[in-house]
């Protein structure tokens, strides 16, 4: 694998790599354990990222991780779609995250057909002028990324004022606290760069 220090530190739409800073698995001799999981991923097989190749050291513990990814991300009903991007990009943008808050920026952006809402978050921060119901999404990721200790019963009401269900609700909290983790790990074992990542 070949390494780079050419690390990202803006927020960007533009696609980025990531580089990790210990071994992956060795993609062309995979276990049949490291097969099963991967196939499970997004891109399954075909599309094998340093990010899983490095979580796949450990093929049972990343099985939990896609299935939580998956039922978090894409489950049916409650928040739309758009909006978990969009609460992953609030809460990526708060933790720093330049890799995450990229990928699900242009995921956002491929949902609503629009680019200025991400932008104006890269551009000016969480604090950036949004429509009311984005505003109440993007307030309480702010608020359970950097303070979830502190957040009550109380800073949900903004969230049924702008219209949120409770179950969308509920799966605002799952995509918050479920970034919270992932862009920590994923910031703690590397880092996005623009430099190609190659895998041997």
């Amino acid at each position: 694998m070949s390494y780079s220090n050419n690390a990202v530190k803006v927020f960007t739409v533009d696609p980025l790599n990531w580089q990790p800073w210990v071994e992956t698995v060795d993609v062309k001799a995979l276990t049949p354990a490291q097969i099963d999981v991967l196939s499970e991923a997004p891109g399954g097989l075909e599309k094998i990222g340093p990010y899983y190749a490095l979580l796949a050291h450990d093929p049972e513990v990343l099985r939990e991780r896609t299935r939580l990814f998956n039922a978090v991300m894409y489950g049916r009903g409650g928040l739309p779609r758009r909006e978990r991007e969009l609460a992953s990009v609030a809460g990526s943008r708060v933790n720093g995250c330049t890799y995450c808050a990229s990928v699900h920026g242009r995921i956002y952006n491929d949902l609503t057909k629009r680019t200025d809402v991400i932008q104006r978050i890269f551009t000016e921060g969480v604090d950036a002028q949004l429509e009311p119901r984005e505003r109440a999404v993007v307030d309480f990721s702010v608020a359970l990324t950097r303070s979830p200790e502190r957040v009550t019963a109380d800073d949900l009401q903004p969230l049924r004022d702008a219209g949120l269900s409770e179950a969308e609700i509920l799966d605002l909290i799952h995509v918050v606290a479920m970034f919270a983790w992932a862009n920590r790990l994923l910031q703690t074992l590397g880092h996005p760069t623009r430099d190609e990542v190659v895998l041997v």
